[in-house]
């Protein structure tokens, strides 16, 4: 908005108490898994000032890192890089709060405004808002319902891994097939050398992300237009060939690295890190000297319990691609759920530039969802930098076409302009 020159207000609310990306998940040699200038602006304006390059030159290390020779930046520098941005903007925002609920109210001149309730009681009022709470985490349903302390998502694991170093013989279970299990695994090896690592994933072992430049154009901004405008049927077959871009595979230097540690234990004789494949958690039960976890193998049918002193879930987030899944829309926006319009598979109904289409005669002002579309704009949605600074841009264009002309506002009410429920 900034660079655009959109005179609006922006004033954001964010639950951490500072800026701050995946700060649980900061492990050593750990690196990004997307090009570096597919970063917070350099997509949308290459001259931008808030780019991972001019970043590393105003921070005096462009050509440290240009003479590191990584194929990709370690995790720990973007998230520096991340915050560096965001401290530009700290004057606009309201740290430590979480908003928890958003409903219409009527606005200026009989124009539909949005009152946003936080966690503290207070409440923000604006004419339009931008949510971008994140996916919430995917949760098993053996693990459902537990609040052990003892188990716990991944985005804890840095928080909680100083318990386990104090421990005399931790032994770790980590859950997951996934890249950040996998890295997880390489992480607690390292840090735990007296303790024991049992990584439990269900598959016959890890599979090697999809990185062929013909499917990586999924990330490209034209793919956008071509899914959205494809049909339900068309978005599901997509999903299904282009999932491993994304989801349920890990980088073949990680995978390599953690084959390579498995084999060197052996010729050691020794067992620390512990692949269970083909197998289910069937039930965790939290105990006064540890956590049992009651484990099924998927072919043989045997079952074992295991005892472990903390088990961490690598096992993401809620999958919106999920049409069995639970999740229509963010719980703050339980108030005006019944008011948004439904597409036949029952998803909600997003406009190409990311706004809520709302039913017929509904009146609500211009709600905007940033980095909750995957199933409406595709695995550029998907959690991933790619697309980010493209998004925003849509976004940006499209606030300030609703702030400024009532026609525009009028396409988001339920008229049928948008692509909604006709009227």
């Amino acid at each position: 908005m900034e660079e655009f020159g959109i005179p609006a207000r922006p004033y954001f609310v964010e639950r951490q108490s500072q800026p701050g990306w995946q700060p649980g998940m900061l492990l050593d040699q750990s690196d990004i898994q997307h090009h570096p200038a597919r970063d917070l602006a350099l997509p949308r304006n290459p001259r931008s000032h808030y780019t991972f390059f001019n970043y590393l030159f105003e921070e005096g290390r462009l050509f440290e890192f240009l003479n590191l020779g990584l194929p990709l930046p370690l995790r720990k520098d973007y998230a520096r890089y991340v915050t560096w941005a965001a401290n530009h903007f700290t004057d606009q925002v309201r740290f430590g709060v979480a908003a928890v609920s958003v409903t219409a109210v009527p606005g200026e001149a009989g124009s539909p405004a949005v009152e946003v309730g936080l966690d503290d009681g207070s409440v923000v009022r604006a004419r339009v808002v931008v949510l971008a709470p994140g996916r919430p985490p995917h949760i098993p349903d053996v693990f459902q319902g537990i609040t052990d302390r003892r188990v716990y998502h991944f985005t804890e694991y840095l928080n909680r891994l100083p318990e386990l170093v104090a421990a005399r013989q931790p032994r770790l279970a980590i859950i997951g097939g996934s890249q950040s299990a996998v890295e997880l695994v390489l992480d607690a090896s390292r840090q735990l050398p007296h303790g024991v690592i049992i990584n439990i994933l269900r598959g016959f072992g890890y599979r090697q992300k999809d990185l062929s430049p013909f499917n990586c154009e999924v990330y490209y901004p034209q793919f956008i237009n071509y899914y959205y405008e494809a049909s339900e049927d068309s978005k599901r077959n997509l999903d299904q060939q282009l999932r491993y871009t994304n989801y349920s595979s890990a980088d073949i230097d990680v995978i390599q690295a953690l084959y390579t540690q498995l084999y060197e234990q052996r010729l050691d004789g020794v067992d620390r890190v512990r692949l269970l494949r083909n197998t289910d958690v069937i039930g965790c039960d939290p105990r006064p000297g540890g956590v049992r976890l009651t484990v099924r193998e998927v072919h043989r049918r045997t079952v074992e319990e295991i005892d472990v002193d903390a088990v961490v879930l690598a096992t993401g987030f809620v999958d919106l691609t999920d049409e069995s899944g639970a999740f229509f829309l963010p719980p703050m926006l339980d108030p005006i759920a019944s008011a948004v319009a439904r597409a036949p598979s029952g998803r909600a109904v997003i406009d190409r530039d990311y706004r809520l289409a709302f039913a017929s005669g509904a009146t609500l002002p211009s709600i905007y969802l940033n980095g909750l579309c995957e199933t409406t704009h595709g695995m550029g949605d998907a959690g991933s930098f790619s697309l980010l600074s493209l998004r925003a841009a849509t976004i940006a264009e499209s606030v300030h076409k609703a702030l400024t002309c009532p026609a525009y506002r009028l396409a988001a009410s339920g008229t049928g302009v948008h692509g909604g429920v006709p009227s």
